[in-house]
């Protein structure tokens, strides 16, 4: 009785730490993000039904990410005032302020390098998309089959959503980036888990020898 008790305990453990080192899949993928106020908000449409009006601050970033929830925003500036500036409104045209993050290296394919982040002020007419207000200030675009954006001023040259392991981003971090505590051996949990089991058989075997 006492064995299988231990076993069923072992069991779990390495269940759990099995569980704590499986790598998450992620994607790499250029997202679409709308400002609202002071904070950015996941688009709900795509860029090329979008349709932004004069005054509004869009923005793209490139990065790996699970999902919309887990998706990196764009850094830098998102003041329309700032980034128009040198714009000045016309009749029959919108302007829209775009700010383009292309990622850090740890998010690029392997073999790339991006592009600093920048911003833009599109002029456009005033019908136009968001996708046609990129197109006017950040060719060239590329997009695949189902119309998924791809590269921004062509950047990355190949590649499209793929799916990304955090095995694979985590090799393309910097060494300082990589490293961890749990890259050194087992994690303090697992240690504490194992050393829990350990005391648990060795009270079992005292109590066995004491009845007996």
């Amino acid at each position: 009785m006492i064995r299988r008790v231990l076993l069923l305990l072992l069991a779990s453990l390495l269940l759990c730490a099995g569980a704590g080192q499986a790598k998450a899949a992620g994607y790499r993928y250029w997202s679409f993000w709308e400002r609202d106020g002071e904070q950015w908000v996941y688009a709900t449409q795509g860029p090329s039904l979008a349709r932004p009006s004069d005054g509004d601050v869009q923005g793209f970033r490139f990065a790996v990410s699970e999902d919309s929830a887990s998706a990196t925003r764009p850094r830098g500036t998102a003041d329309f005032a700032t980034i128009c500036a040198r714009t000045p409104a016309k009749d029959g045209r919108k302007r829209v302020a775009l700010v383009i993050d292309f990622g850090t290296p740890a998010d690029a394919p392997g073999g790339e390098t991006p592009p600093a982040a920048r911003t833009a002020c599109a002029r456009v007419s005033s019908d136009a998309t968001t996708a046609e207000a990129l197109a006017a200030v950040a060719k060239p675009l590329r997009y695949d089959t189902n119309a998924l954006l791809c590269a921004i001023s062509g950047y990355p040259e190949k590649g499209c959503g793929e799916q990304v392991s955090q095995r694979q981003d985590q090799q393309q971090k910097p060494a300082a980036e990589e490293k961890t505590p749990s890259d050194d051996g087992p994690s303090l949990g697992l240690v504490a888990g194992i050393a829990v089991v350990v005391l648990l058989g060795g009270a079992a075997i005292w109590q066995v020898r004491r009845r007996g």
